[in-house]
């Protein structure tokens, strides 16, 4: 499995994060065309947030950074929020 975080902050995060949180359902509809994924969670910190998405495989894993993108682009361009900071790697050890 691989994973990828992707973190917010700066200018427009918390406006970004108030507005996947108004739409978490299409969110979750988008992030479920994922190839591979295995599991998909968004937290609000206030100030911004964080996307943590698991799938089988590096693939899946660069295809939620593009529907991710694409979603943003889409539906929240107007908020000009800076790009996320992108941390991934394989999983070593997963807890269910």
């Amino acid at each position: 499995m691989y994973a990828v975080i992707r973190t917010y902050l700066g200018t427009g995060a918390k406006q970004l994060f108030e507005l996947l949180e108004e739409r978490s359902a299409d969110v979750d509809a988008t992030l479920r065309t994922v190839p591979g994924l295995v599991s998909y969670t968004l937290l609000n910190t206030g100030d911004g947030g964080t996307a943590v998405t698991v799938c089988t495989d590096k693939g899946g894993s660069d295809a939620s950074l593009k529907v991710a993108r694409d979603w943003i682009q889409k539906n929240a361009a107007h908020i000009h929020a800076e790009p996320p900071i992108v941390t991934e790697g394989p999983v070593i050890v997963q807890i269910k």
